[in-house]
């Protein structure tokens, strides 16, 4: 059985968005200065890299390289989820959970300003 979207009509005011927008904005800053760092800081875009590494040295390169990735791969998700936020604000639907159209808990919104779900449906959508 299909859960029925409710579409929830109440809507935060400009003026409690606006502080949520400049702060979610300033983390999208951050996280793409922090990507570039980590991308720098990837041995394999270093040019004078050894070609003739012992087993240790290239090892520990690709150790480097494979945890960068990592981070990486999870600050591009980060940014995505802060986007999608700014959105849902454009559009009017920020704090209404994109699942199931409720609102989302303004405690859960206060800790996670870019959850774009309620804690039920994120607890769904992780198992």
């Amino acid at each position: 059985m299909e859960k029925k979207l409710e579409e929830t009509k109440i809507r935060f005011p400009q003026k409690f968005l606006a502080p949520i927008r400049e702060l979610l904005e300033r983390n999208i800053i951050k996280m793409k200065r922090t990507e570039k760092n980590i991308s720098k800081a990837d041995p394999f875009k270093d040019e004078f890299r050894g070609l003739r590494n012992s087993m240790e040295e290239d090892l520990d390169e690709q150790i480097g390289h494979f945890d960068s990735e990592i981070k990486v791969g999870f600050i591009k998700k980060q940014i995505v989820q802060l986007r999608k936020a700014l959105t849902r604000m454009k559009i009017g639907k920020y704090g209404i959970c994109e699942k199931c159209g409720k609102m989302i808990d303004t405690d859960r919104l206060a800790a996670k300003p870019e959850t774009t779900m309620c804690i039920d449906c994120m607890k769904e959508a992780e198992s």
